[in-house]
């Protein structure tokens, strides 16, 4: 009975272990699609802010830090099923200061800057954007932080 139990014990530590390396798939908070016929999409959620981004990644394909902290699965998953030259990801909370990562076909990483000086929202502005699914984090600059936002995504 112990050794039932020790194995039942490490079988799910190792599962959480993998789903926190992005090696397991999980259950996103909600779905998005956006096509050439459709080309937005809105999405709304909170932020968990406990998980730090940057163990997700430390740089975009573009050198940007990435930070903030987020909850470890996605938030959301994007899927795009046309390609895009141009797309903005924006996050509107309200101005509180959020962050974002997606990360896309190829692992490739795209991470949020705020807006502005005076809006704290983060938001990606980028190019290159081709079909496939892309899972998005939304978190908060502080740890600990919970934000109501909404989710825009458009060409």
């Amino acid at each position: 009975m112990a050794i039932h139990t020790w194995l039942r014990c490490t079988v799910a530590l190792g599962s959480a272990w993998l789903t926190l390396l992005g090696l397991v798939p999980v259950l996103a908070q909600s779905g998005l699609t956006v096509s050439r016929a459709n080309p937005t999409a809105t999405a709304s959620g909170t932020t968990v802010g406990v998980f730090p981004m940057a163990n997700l990644a430390t740089r975009d394909h573009r050198g940007l830090i990435c930070t903030g902290f987020a909850d470890t699965n996605p938030d959301h998953v994007l899927t795009l099923q046309d390609s895009f030259e141009q797309l903005t990801i924006q996050v509107d909370s309200g101005g509180n200061d959020t962050t974002l990562l997606v990360r896309g076909p190829n692992d490739v990483v795209r991470c949020g800057e705020d807006v502005d000086r005076r809006n704290l929202d983060a938001q990606i502005q980028d190019g290159g954007w081709g079909p496939g699914t892309y899972s998005i984090w939304v978190g908060a600059h502080n740890q600990g932080q919970r934000y109501t936002y909404s989710l825009i995504v458009s060409p």
